[in-house]
């Protein structure tokens, strides 16, 4: 996915840039965040520590955003999470928060992180 790249990075560092999705997971993967979350109504899931984690149990550390060139079906945010027991992860929402039914606690965490 080529295209458009805009990033956020909580800690007021320099922020990364990424010309590809794939290019982001890999170094975020370098850099720990090597689990893969999805996204549920009320919060996020761990699917291989069969683990869910609630909005007041995480925080969106780095967020960015991928806009496709030429078809917008290929626009995606890519969250970097992390828990507060230090499990790290990522989060690809392909669509946009607003395309799940999500609880007003997943909205306003990942909204307000966007």
């Amino acid at each position: 996915m080529n295209g458009l790249v805009t990033g956020m990075n909580f800690k007021k560092k320099k922020m990364k840039t990424y010309e590809t999705l794939s290019e982001a997971l890999k170094d975020l993967k370098e850099r720990g965040y090597s689990n893969d979350f999805n996204l549920k109504p009320h919060c996020i899931e761990c699917p291989a520590d069969k683990l869910e984690l609630h909005p007041e149990q995480f925080e969106v550390k780095e967020v960015y955003r991928f806009e496709g060139m030429s078809n917008p079906d290929d626009n995606s945010i890519l969250y970097a999470i992390k828990s507060t027991d230090g499990l790290k992860g990522v989060l690809v929402d392909a669509y946009g928060v607003y395309s799940e039914a999500l609880s007003e606690a997943m909205i306003n965490k990942l909204v307000v992180n966007r």
